[in-house]
């Protein structure tokens, strides 16, 4: 079972969530908090797999429990939930190492699809929400910002840059293989490879690196 935690201060928010989550047979919700400083309690109390962690949030808001949870609780894996109107806080969450966005209003299926690729190690990128942030964002001079990612991806072979513009557009390892004719463990190797030579932490730096390259869609 994949232990969850839902972090919302609004009750109707983490009961949607809750009642979505619990409706598919490998997912459990072990723990619900209103802010962030109980988040990081519970997740580790609960041995909590995947954490859903809103932004905004009182006595400690998402972007700060993500940090405590990375030092505390390193094995937790953190998707934020967001909406639109919080591209900045998203981006920064994303380069901060979290395992990917949901936005607030997303299809069942796809929530719980986010939560079980976390569980397994795996980013999720919302294929919209991530074209919108990282299209519309900029976390530093965009002309800087480029080159250098551009000077990073230089360092990788044909294919592995073919991998990871797939990873800038939010694609699955399989659906990555389907799109390039590759097996799905070929493709996960690929990224472990495409990630050491980056130096990224996870597959959503290397999304946005991606982006910030002018590679994907």
């Amino acid at each position: 079972m994949i232990r969850v935690l839902i972090a919302d201060d609004e009750p109707l928010i983490r009961a949607g969530i809750r009642m979505i989550l619990t409706s598919a047979d490998d997912i459990e919700v072990v723990a619900e908090a209103v802010n962030g400083r109980e988040a990081v309690e519970l997740a580790r109390r609960h041995r909590v797999d995947v954490a859903l962690l809103d932004i905004q949030m009182p006595v400690l808001d998402g972007l700060t429990a993500l940090g405590e949870l990375g030092r505390h609780a390193p094995g937790v894996r953190v998707l934020i939930l967001t909406t639109f109107g919080e591209p900045d806080n998203v981006l920064r969450a994303l380069r901060q190492g979290g395992a990917g966005f949901l936005l607030k209003d997303s299809a069942p299926g796809e929530l719980i699809g986010a939560v079980r690729a976390a569980a397994t190690g795996a980013a999720y990128l919302s294929p919209a929400a991530t074209r919108h942030v990282v299209d519309s964002l900029a976390a530093g001079p965009v002309a800087t910002r480029g080159e250098e990612a551009r000077r990073r991806v230089a360092e990788l072979g044909e294919r592995e840059r073919e991998v990871l513009a797939l990873l800038g557009e939010g694609l699955s390892n399989a659906d990555a293989g389907r799109r390039i004719h590759m097996s799905e463990a070929t493709v996960k190797t690929y990224v472990s490879r495409i990630l050491a030579k980056l130096g990224c932490e996870n597959r959503v730096q290397a999304a946005l690196l991606a982006r910030d390259a002018g590679l994907g869609a």
